[in-house]
């Protein structure tokens, strides 16, 4: 016939805290911590922007294209500019007077249009090449700028957490659970034989 044996067990509690600061907020229990940034806040921005965007930001960085909104409405830009300033200078400076003067023919004046054209047309596919370049370089700054404030708002919540975690800790306690086990012959005899043995050897 088996009898009880009697086994005190304990455990920690941490206590339920929430610890949040303008980012972040966290909750930790005895099942642990969770934390997340603060809807709207700056952090939460810049994270839902980094992971919604990054594949396209690394795709523009190692593909850089002239399609781009930017690139594109630069080189408009650029190319209206060109084109109007050295027609004006073209026409102010070169063509009226002499044609006041009656020193050029009409072929002639077509002829520099054409030049002017041509030149225009190198300089605009100079700044075009440039824009890639450039493209690639902003895309790299930008994506380097945006992981790091990326990761700041990771320090932020990791440290938060750990604030929390602390703070539970401090408010842990201890709980002390008692249980009964049923012990067989064997095991009785076994203690009996270890505590005779026990007395033998001294």
């Amino acid at each position: 016939m088996g009898k009880k044996s009697s086994k005190a067990s304990s455990k920690t509690v941490y206590g339920n805290t929430t610890t949040s600061n303008p980012y972040v907020t966290s909750v930790t229990n005895n099942s642990g911590t969770t934390s997340r940034f603060n809807a709207g806040t700056a952090f939460d921005t810049i994270n839902n922007f980094v992971n919604t965007n990054m594949n396209t930001m690394l795709d523009e960085y190692l593909n850089p294209t002239l399609n781009s909104v930017t690139n594109q409405a630069k080189l408009k830009s650029y190319t209206d500019t060109l084109n109007n300033q050295t027609s004006q200078n073209l026409e102010n400076n070169i063509i009226n007077p002499l044609s006041n003067r009656n020193m050029l023919r009409s072929s002639q004046a077509t002829d520099l249009y054409k030049n002017l054209a041509q030149t225009n047309a190198n300089l605009i596919g100079n700044y075009a090449n440039d824009l890639i370049a450039d493209s690639q370089q902003n895309s790299a700054d930008m994506i380097s700028n945006l992981l790091s404030y990326y990761l700041n708002g990771y320090d932020v919540l990791s440290n938060n957490q750990g604030q929390s975690l602390a703070t539970s800790q401090g408010n842990a306690r201890t709980s002390q659970k008692a249980s009964q086990t049923n012990l067989d012959f064997a095991d009785i005899a076994s203690q009996l034989i270890s505590a005779f043995l026990g007395k033998g050897s001294k």
